[in-house]
């Protein structure tokens, strides 16, 4: 049976601990990342939109390299958004900078109604690369 590591960020334990859950775990060559959400340094939502989702990928990148890996890294997204059809063009022109040329990661977007506050989260699975 393969093991689990929790991964956490720096500066951002207290916040899982808080909600008992892990920023990512580390299941062999896997890294299964808790969705991101783009919180400001107090913990609560970022009001504007499209500083929210930067913000998302912000704490992304931060919980990512806890683990060693990077964007490049990224194998399955999926989004969530609490209003798709007015989010979508803001949320596609800032995931275009974030993954400029292929391979692109398989991607999912998901219509929800409640995020505790926030209006787009991301949650993604990615490769460990091996380290020579």
């Amino acid at each position: 049976m393969t093991s689990r590591q929790a991964v956490f960020p720096s500066g951002r334990r207290a916040l899982y601990d808080k909600h008992r859950y892990s920023a990512a775990i580390r299941s062999g060559d896997l890294l299964f990342v808790s969705g991101q959400v783009g919180s400001r340094g107090d913990g609560s939502p970022e009001p504007d939109f499209a500083r929210q989702v930067e913000l998302a990928f912000d704490n992304l990148r931060a919980t990512l390299a806890a683990a060693d890996c990077g964007l490049d890294d990224i194998v399955d997204v999926t989004t969530f958004h609490t209003d798709p059809s007015s989010q979508f063009d803001t949320v596609l022109a800032i995931k275009n900078t974030i993954f400029p040329e292929p391979p692109y990661p398989a991607w999912t977007a998901v219509g929800v109604t409640w995020l505790a506050g926030f209006d787009f989260e991301i949650k993604v699975i990615a490769r460990i690369p091996e380290r020579a």
